[in-house]
């Protein structure tokens, strides 16, 4: 505590029965003996007589504490003081923050504070008046924090502006996230003042200018996020702020053109975070990401501070070549300029920046030589990223050595030619990142790479047409924990050592290649293994049984072998699915789609707590949809389609609150939907079709919000979007929302309800036996592109507002007891054919064959004797009498033949004696 005592009274009230003090050791100094101690007064949940409110802390609780430097009182609704203030005299930091202060001390209180924050305090009106006012008893007060305040409804006269402003020492000022209108009458005379901050303000006065100007000792100024737009004002004392060093103008809306001028004559600025800047000879860091900046001038202005060190452009639409006016910064250590649309190649006056250390170059159009020749000068360089831009092969390459040692390099490109693997690399003994990606490369897997490097952590090497065989280096390699070399040609069997050369591994990544043979089981040695990739290849035989053994792994793909036994997603696999992958406690991605499995769900594959990802579609799983997932509640998407399930949906899927996909389509599951289905307020695609669900259709609740943070690149669904089933793959799954309950049985009306589902791109209704009519409130439906309705008993007119759809693409309404006219052949609507509406006796007009005229009839009301609708399609009567006749004369059949065969007839009644005595 640096000889501070220290004081807590948190979360406390003076009227609760216990007080706990704890004194600790005292600690001796140079000079004198401070006393260390914490006072804490613990919240009791019985409160005396159940009372509790302001209240007046008696200072004579301190008096054992003479010598007490630092006292925290937060949040204790503590109004003010009362009796014996004296005897806090050698107190230097009170926090009185979070209570209902109205007065701290008027006289013979600590007059040697010089550290007080009243953030937070809830006083209104004359309270503030009064308390502003007895701050003149600190004139030692250095720094005074009243952030977070509610000014509203609080009128400061001049008596109170200046018992204020008559704080000399005061250097430390923080009014941030004030509510109402900042006093700054009440700060003209803080002439000493040397920070400021008015951050999370509204400032739209002039005021605000006029009264900082006056403070000319101001080092450190934060006006950040204060609705500030316009012109900086030049003529209010505002450029009189010479000792300025730091200034955040960030988040306002202000005018470029008048910024140069008004900040350029800080000639102390060292940090300026906004796009204002001139003249800036000691500027050390600039930031100017994500602003708009199409000014040529910017770069000569740039070139003129000549003490920058950090340098940052990222995401400011620039364009053209690297201007030439950077190569003069001789201090530069730091160069982002990544994602602009900076194009042609890198200019040799780079090798002027003899002390840069990180050049951050990528999501560009800029000509980049795979030698990097224009960057061997530049003996600091440490860090390099050039990915995302042309990356091209010279004729002549280079075999001298460059001066620097890259720690991190990136290159990524769609260069066309093919080139050998740099040479520099050969020279380069301190890498810990690697990334060559969509570059054509010749050559075999660069083992010496891994040899050189020994502390290397992240190695990279994704479609470049690397060849030949996966050649291990001649040691074991501790620090190497990603390895990705996809979309490749390599070829051949992975070495049976690899899980001892690369113990540390935490993601492997090998899809997409010519590997065959079998899977190494010393994968299964690799205990940090997170990811793991192998989809894709050539490999057969069986899963290794040690891949159980592998608690950390989160994904698993292998996909697209000719593995056998256990084998997952899109191979030759028979029969059930081994436990062991239930072993895997942190497994959250599981694809075993494709397959030939079968019998019930497998037994353990709800074992991990952390499983969001469930693809077990295309199987030939049978029985009931168990609860083995009920404690995943993690759980995003779930496929279970195309399967042989039965029973019904199991009401536990609606407490998975965080699932987005449900996939059930293709199964024997019947029964009504669970209402607490309708409560999943993060699903954004279901599927039920195809099953013999019935019931009525409910009200849903789709989720249309992106989920980038929970997004996996592996996830992928299949599903009918205008009349098409498709598997869909990649970011799409984000925006992707849509609805299918075709191919049951289910009955009644359509919810009004679903058409708030604004932001539904796909709705499938189709070959139920609904009625009622089409709900108008369809018209909302302004993003959907696929709507079917047809196989129904649908009734009524179609709604001629849904031509205000201007998304659909597909649209049915055929096989319906629809009536009237049809929609009017306007935007999407002009594109629908016959087909589409087709099977509706009593509907007319184009583009059916049928005209609509004067005398056409009214649509047919439903018929109550219709047998079909009443669920009979005979006489009962007939029925149960012909019942009654079949089941006599199958007794009589048994009967006669049991009587003439004396050996079948041993063997019945021995079957009925023992059937009675097991039961």
């Amino acid at each position: 505590m640096s000889g501070d005592s220290v004081a807590n009274l948190s979360n406390g009230n003076a009227r609760e029965k216990k007080e706990i003090f704890r004194i600790e050791k005292k600690i001796a100094t140079t000079n004198r003996m401070i006393e260390q101690m914490e006072l804490a007064m613990k919240t009791k949940e019985d409160r005396l007589n159940g009372e509790q409110g302001d209240w007046y802390l008696n200072a004579s609780l301190f008096l054992p504490f003479q010598e007490l430097i630092s006292l925290y009182l937060w949040d204790n609704q503590i109004a003010g003081w009362v009796e014996n203030k004296e005897c806090l005299s050698n107190l230097e930091t009170l926090y009185l923050s979070a209570n209902n202060i109205t007065k701290v001390v008027a006289s013979g209180g600590p007059t040697n504070l010089s550290v007080l924050h009243l953030y937070n305090i809830t006083t209104y009106g004359s309270s503030f008046q009064t308390l502003l006012q007895s701050l003149g008893a600190f004139p030692n007060l250095t720094t005074l924090g009243l952030g977070y305040n509610d000014l509203r409804r609080r009128v400061l006269g001049d008596d109170d502006s200046s018992k204020l402003g008559a704080l000399p020492s005061l250097k430390n000022l923080s009014l941030h996230g004030l509510s109402g209108a900042v006093p700054f009458q009440a700060f003209l005379n803080l002439k000493n003042l040397e920070l400021l901050d008015l951050s999370y303000n509204t400032l739209n006065s002039s005021n605000i200018f006029q009264t900082i100007g006056t403070m000319t000792s101001l080092k450190i100024l934060n006006l950040s996020s204060c609705s500030l737009n316009g012109q900086l004002p030049t003529s209010q004392g505002f450029i009189n702020l010479k000792n300025l060093e730091l200034l955040d103008l960030s988040y306002n809306t202000l005018n470029s053109s008048n910024i140069f001028q008004t900040i350029g004559t800080m000639t102390s600025l060292k940090t300026l975070r906004l796009q204002a800047f001139l003249n800036l000879k000691n500027l050390e860091l600039l930031d100017l990401s994500g602003s708009t900046l199409n000014c040529s001038s910017i770069f000569q202005t740039i070139g003129t501070m000549t003490s920058l060190k950090t340098l940052r452009l990222a995401n400011c639409s620039l364009n053209g070549q690297l201007p030439t006016g950077l190569c003069d910064l001789n201090h530069l250590q730091e160069l982002d300029m990544y994602d602009n649309d900076l194009s042609g190649f890198l200019p040799p006056c780079l090798a002027n920046l003899t002390s840069l250390q990180q050049l951050h170059l990528s999501y560009n159009h800029l000509k980049i030589p795979l030698s990097l020749s224009p960057l061997y000068n530049l003996s600091k360089l440490k860090y390099f990223d050039g990915s995302d831009n042309e990356i091209y092969t010279e004729e002549d390459d280079h075999n001298l050595s460059p001066k620097f040692q890259l720690e991190s390099l990136y290159l990524s490109g769609c260069g066309q030619g093919a080139g050998a693997f740099p040479k520099f690399l050969y020279h380069h003994f301190n890498l810990q990142f690697l990334g060559i990606s969509n570059i054509q490369i010749k050559g075999e897997f660069p083992s010496w790479l891994i040899e050189n490097n020994t502390y290397l952590q992240d190695l990279s090497l994704t479609n470049c047409s690397l060849s030949g065989p996966f050649l291990l280096p001649r040691s074991s390699h501790v620090h190497l924990s990603m390895l990705s070399i996809s979309m490749n040609n390599f070829q051949g069997q992975i070495p049976a050592e690899i899980g001892a050369y690369f113990p540390r591994l935490q993601v492997l990544m090998i899809a997409d290649n010519g590997f065959d043979g079998i899977i190494p089981s010393s994968l299964g040695s690799m205990s940090s293994l997170r990811l793991l990739d192998l989809s894709d290849n050539g490999f057969d035989g069986s899963i290794p049984s040690s891949l159980g053994s592998m608690s950390s792994l989160q994904l698993l793909d292998l996909s697209n072998n000719f593995l056998t036994g256990r084998t997952l997603s899109n191979n030759s696999l028979q029969g059930h699915i081994l436990g062991w992958i239930g072993n895997m406690s942190s497994l959250e991605f599981l694809d075993v789609s494709r397959n030939n499995l079968s019998g019930p769900l497998p037994p353990r594959f709800g074992a991990s707590s952390k499983l969001k990802h469930v693809y077990l579609s295309r199987n030939k799983f049978q029985g009931p949809i168990v609860m083995e997932f009920h404690h995943s509640s993690g759980i995003m998407a779930m496929d279970l389609s195309y399967n042989n399930l039965t029973g019904r949906i199991p009401e536990w899927i609606g407490g998975l609150s965080d699932l987005r996909f449900l996939l059930l389509s293709h199964n024997n599951l019947e029964g009504e939907i669970p209402i607490q289905l309708c409560r999943l307020e993060q699903l954004t695609l279901i599927d039920l079709s195809h099953n013999y669900l019935s019931g009525n259709i409910l009200s849903w609740t789709i989720s249309t919000h992106p989920f980038q943070d929970d997004y996996n690149y592996q996830e992928s669904f299949e599903f009918t979007m205008k009349n098409v089933r498709l598997i869909y793959k990649g970011s799409i799954i984000q925006y992707f929302t849509g609805i299918d309950f075709s191919c049951n049985n289910f009955t009644g009306e359509i919810p009004p309800e679903i058409g708030n589902l604004s932001k539904i791109k796909v709705l499938n209704l189709s070959h139920n036996s609904l009625i009622g009519p089409i709900p108008q409130a369809f018209s909302r439906l302004k993003e959907i592109e696929s709507l079917d309705l047809s196989y129904n008993k649908l009734e009524g007119e179609i709604p001629p507002q849904l031509t205000g759809l201007y998304s659909l693409a597909a649209f049915s309404v055929a096989h319906n007891n629809l009536s009237g006219k049809t929609p009017a052949r306007v935007a999407q609507f002009a594109t629908f054919e016959e087909n589409c509406y087709k099977d509706n006796t009593f509907l007319c007009g184009e583009p059916l064959p049928k005209t609509c005229g004067p005398d056409m009839p009214p649509s047919p009301a439903p018929s109550s004797t219709n047998n079909e609708d009443n669920g009979g399609f005979m006489d009962m009567q007939i029925f149960y009498v012909s019942f009654g006749v079949a089941y006599i004369m199958v007794l009589l059949v048994i009967g006669a033949v049991l009587y003439i065969n004396p050996y079948w007839r041993r063997a019945w009644f021995h079957f009925i004696e023992v059937s009675i005595t097991n039961c």
